[in-house]
């Protein structure tokens, strides 16, 4: 996979990079959406295109699920089923599979589960799970892992760890063996809040020829201090030349001190989720709209935004709809949290190119809180 280093600035580990996969070029650092379903909540494909964002994510559990593999074949993939051709990354459904809490059985030959739908069962290898996202086509697929909760033994997460390293060798020898189109894969760091079992599961996982890394088990509940120690040695033990994905992690001033760190990319649901109980980012931090002040407020939700819905609605209305459980409430929400975090990344990738990613970070800090 060719990924292109653009930009490094001193005293940082901040980076700017070309990723160029088989639907488009795609430039880090890069925020992906989440369409978990094939479909970013209230949103469809041409919002996304007029917000300019690169890849989109999506979940090979649920479409597994719904609407099942041969009506994704037969739509000729998932760029078409959704109408999306820009790059899709598909995640591999293992966070979700190991959150059906009591209704998942896990062995080293794979997963039993219980479809959370219509309580179907199910097994699937590591095997079956690429083979999932084969179908799908996305244009990066993820190995299958084994994610633990928060708190976790370090017994129990040694044995994540061991699984993981395990069920990674099957997909990259599965990939390789049944590649029958351009499709990357990238493999999953596991290890918990545990610096030795961290650097032993990133030891093994990049021994293996994956197209980039991913870091799982962070973002869960761990205190920041310990996510942020703990990111800091995974990203410093990974390889330099290939993307580094941080899985999971969607506010600003995270994102930015992750950014620092030299993380690649990023997605999560958080930005889409808060958007629709009516929290609004903003160049000044968080409007929370539902709040009785801006009952009679008609300025737009933030001045300094240059998206349609700011330049076009206002604090009362959006308000009223959100007040009202209207759609559309919800719908000029989302919209605006993921332009404001998609440029947020452009203006990150801005200030790595032009030398004063320092300044904006300390911007964020102060808008988003040095606790965010």
């Amino acid at each position: 996979m060719k990924f292109k280093i653009l930009k490094t600035i001193s005293n940082s580990d901040a980076r700017t990079a070309v990723l160029t996969l088989p639907h488009g070029e795609v430039k880090t650092p890069v925020f992906m959406p989440v369409g978990t379903r094939a479909a970013v909540k209230t949103m469809i494909s041409q919002d996304l295109l007029e917000l300019d964002a690169q890849i989109i994510l999506a979940n090979s559990y649920h479409l597994f699920l719904q609407p099942g593999l041969e009506v994704i074949e037969l739509a000729g993939g998932i760029h078409k089923f959704m109408n999306w051709n820009r790059p899709v990354l598909t995640d591999s459904g293992g966070f979700q599979i190991f959150s059906l809490k009591g209704l998942t059985r896990v062995n080293d030959d794979g997963v039993r589960f219980s479809s959370h739908i219509d309580g179907r069962k199910f097994f699937l290898t590591p095997e079956d799970v690429i083979k999932i996202q084969q179908i799908i086509g996305a244009d990066i697929i993820m190995a299958f892992d084994e994610c633990v909760s928060f708190p976790s033994t370090e017994k129990k997460v040694l044995q994540s760890v061991v699984r993981t390293t395990k069920w990674a060798k099957r997909c990259i020898d599965f990939f390789k063996k049944n590649k029958s189109k351009e499709q990357y894969i990238f493999g999953i760091v596991q290890g918990g809040i545990y610096p030795e079992l961290r650097k032993k599961s990133i030891r093994e996982i990049t021994d293996m020829p994956f197209d980039g890394f991913a870091i799982g088990g962070l973002s869960v509940g761990e205190p920041l201090s310990d996510m942020f120690e703990i990111l800091s040695l995974t990203v410093n033990n990974l390889p330099y030349d290939k993307p580094r994905y941080f899985m999971g992690l969607g506010t600003p001033l995270e994102i930015i001190k992750a950014v620092e760190m030299g993380i690649d990319m990023f997605d999560c649901v958080m930005p889409t989720r808060v958007a629709r109980n009516g929290l609004f980012f903003t160049s000044k931090g968080r409007l929370q709209i539902r709040n009785a002040n801006f009952k009679t407020d008609f300025s737009p939700p933030d001045p300094e935004c240059s998206c349609k819905v700011c330049q076009n609605y206002t604090r009362s209305y959006i308000r009223h709809l959100i007040k009202s459980n209207e759609i559309s409430g919800l719908r000029l929400t989302t919209y605006h949290n993921l332009h404001y975090l998609l440029k947020l990344m452009v203006k990150i990738r801005e200030s790595i190119e032009g030398g004063f990613f320092n300044e904006l970070k300390e911007q964020i800090e102060v808008i988003y809180g040095k606790g965010d």
